[in-house]
């Protein structure tokens, strides 16, 4: 690394390239650090395709440098105010479409197959008292 970077710092950088797992920044000729797909923005990120695309630039912040490894982590989703709450609210509270959810037309209680629990006890207990007869 040439250039030292320090966490905090908020720098301009050009998506280098995307992985399922994050997408990686150059911050310059020698340098890229990458920005985990749970930093590409706030809320749920299913793809980062969605978000980014090689030869975005992007504003990123420093989230930690490993001197070792020469790994950056960085963050753009640091860089961007977070939803207010009231936009978060009214988000959760859109509909969603269940899987198997349609139209659905109500026949006639089935007079034989499934019995609530009441019904089926009052058999039991009946079934039960004639056996302990038959058992005398």
């Amino acid at each position: 690394m040439t250039t030292q970077y320090e966490v905090g710092t908020v720098l301009k950088g050009k998506v280098a390239g995307i992985q399922p797992y994050g997408a990686f920044v150059a911050l310059d000729e020698e340098t890229q650090g990458l920005v985990h797909i749970s930093e590409i923005k706030h809320g749920f990120v299913k793809d980062i395709n969605d978000h980014l695309k090689v030869g975005d630039e992007v504003q990123v912040k420093v989230l930690s440098v490993d001197e070792e490894s020469g790994k950056i982590s960085l963050s753009i989703r640091a860089t961007e105010e977070a939803p207010k709450a009231a936009e978060q609210a009214q988000a959760a509270k859109k509909p969603r479409r269940r899987q198997g959810q349609g139209s659905v037309t109500k026949t006639e209680e089935p007079t034989e197959g499934f019995n609530t629990l009441k019904d089926k006890l009052q058999e039991w207990i009946a079934k039960s008292e004639r056996e302990d007869l038959i058992n005398k």
